[in-house]
C-alpha cells in the first residue's frame, strides 16, 4: 500500500504526522530518507509531538539513537544512521531489542543497513522540491 503527501510549509507538519500515522496502521517500524536537509529530523520531531513525547526530540546523530518517553509511559527509540561505517556498529548495540521490541521505532537513514530492518515496517521518502516537500508512504507486511 502506497500513498503521497505533500506540503509546503512547516506549520503543515502536525498534520502530515497524524496522516503518516493513520497510514502506518499497527507498524511500529518506521524508516527515513531523503538528502541531508530534507526535513527528515523535523517531520520525526512532530511525529513526537503527536504521540505527546515528553524529552527534547533531536537527532542522535553521534550517538546513534534516543530514548523518548510518552506522557503515556510509552517509549519510542529513534535513530539515525547516518554517520555508520557498516552494520556492525549497529549490530553492536544489540539492534534486536530496539527493533523487535514492539515499540515505535524510527531510524533515519535506513538505507545503511538495509539487512537489519525488518521485513514489516512502514517506509518514509521525503523528496525536496523548489516550494514544497513529497513525503512517500510505502507499507512494507
Amino acid at each position: 500500500m502506497q500513498e503521497q503527501i505533500t506540503y509546503k510549509e512547516l506549520n503543515e507538519l502536525d498534520e502530515v504526522a497524524e496522516k503518516i500515522v493513520k497510514f502506518a496502521n499497527d507498524l511500529k517500524i518506521w524508516t527515513f530518507e531523503g538528502n541531508l536537509g530534507a526535513g527528515k529530523t523535523t517531520l520525526i520531531q512532530s511525529l513526537g509531538k503527536y504521540f505527546e513525547v515528553i524529552d527534547t526530540v533531536r537527532s542522535p546523530t553521534y550517538s546513534l539513537v534516543n530514548e523518548y518517553l510518552t506522557k503515556k509511559g510509552e517509549t519510542i527509540y529513534h535513530f539515525d544512521l547516518y554517520r555508520i561505517k557498516d552494520e556492525n556498529e549497529v549490530l553492536d548495540l544489540g539492534y534486536e531489542e530496539y527493533f523487535y521490541d514492539d515499540k515505535y521505532c524510527w531510524i533515519e537513514w535506513a538505507s545503511k543497513t538495509p539487512d537489519l530492518i525488518p521485513s514489516k515496517h512502514l517506509a518514509i521518502q521525503i523528496m525536496v522540491e523548489t516550494d514544497k516537500r513529497i513525503i512517500d508512504l510505502q507499507r512494507y507486511e
